[in-house]
């Protein structure tokens, strides 16, 4: 027995399933399931009563329009009466299977199986009690139910109801609401285009709308992408070039004097060009990812673990760098660790530039919750390369407010400039 009632809820099981979402309950909804019921439960009612008055002898003998045996045309019948009991009973059926009707989107499966019991219990000879109410129960439930397979059966059930227990007397729409069949269903038919029209023109001016804005963040996605570019190679090859024209005018100045000193000037050239070299493959690696189908060997990107790499090329021109460490040093983003490196590149580039013979000293503080870069020199003559556009201190700003730093650049109250980046850290 046991295994019997598991092997049924295995079979009932997916029955109990909900296939799709609920139906959309809206107030203008329920307001017209409201009034679909009382319009047919008002008609409904009014034959029940039409019915029971004939039976009582109110007015002459009624006929009823049928189809004629053989499909050949119709023919009119004596309209059959009934007892007081029986008109009551209409009246009741009638009654029940349009009030149910009022919750047929919540419940439009329910609402199938009472309107097929009611449907079933209705006398054979006065199908139209809950002909109406069953027509709309069968659409509700293939609109909204959520159950479809045991809606789908009871709508086979529905069907062999009416034609079964109806016997050959067939509902037959009066002549008054002929018109009013043929013009409902227009009417509901124009409504129905012109609301798919609007929503059509409404998708349409929201797809268009959607395009613009794709095409708006392609736009800002490519200018970001630009300036972003723009920033790391003015960050590459500003520095090394830079050094590499130092070196170069120290090694044509001492070359006759001092050919050992020329030699090495050279020499710090050719490493400022390989350098520069290297970088810029890297860059580049980065723009033409993929366009091959292989992706290019990529070197990581510098950070604070680099500075004195960086701080000795620069010793190398003749300036005086000292390197200060402050703090505990720990590990920092990969990010955070590119951008310190960026300061110290652009402040120290500058000083080459414009103050030649200047010294200059960097400071990396390690906080509990920031990191500072400092970068000062005392001031110096102008160097032999142009004055700068300042984009480099304006790359260097977007650059940190990425994770939400600062940059401060400015002269010295007693000579020199200053550059202070402060960007903030988890705390420790």
């Amino acid at each position: 027995m046991k295994n019997v009632v598991e092997r049924l809820r295995e079979w009932v099981g997916p029955l109990a399933r909900p296939t799709g979402p609920p139906p959309l309950l809206t107030r203008r909804g329920r307001v017209f399931d409201l009034l679909v019921a009382l319009v047919i439960g008002f008609a409904t009612v009014m034959y029940a009563v039409d019915r029971g008055d004939a039976s009582a002898g109110a007015g002459p003998e009624r006929v009823e329009i049928v189809p004629a045996p053989g499909g050949s045309g119709w023919i009119a019948v004596p309209a059959p009466f009934v007892d007081s009991a029986d008109w009551i009973t209409l009246v009741v059926l009638a009654l029940l299977s349009s009030a149910v009707l009022v919750v047929r989107r919540r419940y439009p499966f329910a609402v199938l199986c009472a309107v097929t019991f009611l449907a079933v219990l209705t006398p054979p000879d006065v199908p139209r009690v809950t002909f109406y109410a069953c027509v709309v129960a069968a659409y509700s439930a293939a609109a909204y139910s959520q159950y479809r397979p045991p809606t789908l059966g009871t709508l086979v059930v529905l069907a062999l109801a009416v034609s079964e227990f109806t016997g050959d007397t067939q509902p037959v729409v009066p002549n008054q609401y002929i018109a009013l069949m043929v013009l409902v269903p227009m009417v509901v038919a124009a409504n129905g285009l012109r609301t798919w029209k609007l929503r059509t023109d409404e998708g349409l001016a929201q797809v268009s709308t959607l395009e613009r804005e794709r095409d708006q963040a392609l736009r800002s996605a490519v200018e970001h992408e630009r300036a972003r570019i723009a920033r790391e190679l003015h960050d590459v090859v500003t520095h090394n070039v830079s050094v590499m024209v130092i070196q170069a005018g120290a090694a044509r100045k001492v070359m006759a004097a001092e050919p050992d000193q020329a030699r090495e000037a050279l020499l710090a050239v050719e490493a400022g060009g390989r350098a520069a070299m290297s970088e810029l493959r890297h860059v580049m690696g980065l723009l033409t990812m993929d366009t091959d189908g292989v992706e290019p060997v990529l070197a990581p990107q510098p950070d604070v673990d680099q500075l004195e790499a960086l701080v000795a090329r620069v010793r190398d021109t003749g300036v005086p760098v000292r390197l200060t460490v402050s703090g505990a040093p720990r590990p920092l983003p990969s990010g955070v660790g590119l951008a310190a490196y960026r300061v110290v590149q652009e402040a120290l580039t500058n000083t080459v530039k414009h103050a030649a013979g200047a010294s200059a000293e960097v400071l990396v503080e390690y906080g509990a919750d920031h990191l500072l870069v400092e970068v000062t020199d005392i001031g110096g003559t102008p160097g032999p390369t142009s004055a700068g556009t300042g984009r480099g201190l304006i790359g260097l700003r977007e650059r940190l407010a990425v994770y939400g730093g600062t940059l401060r650049a400015g002269l010295r109250p007693l000579g020199g400039y200053r550059v202070t980046a402060r960007i903030p850290l988890e705390a420790l």
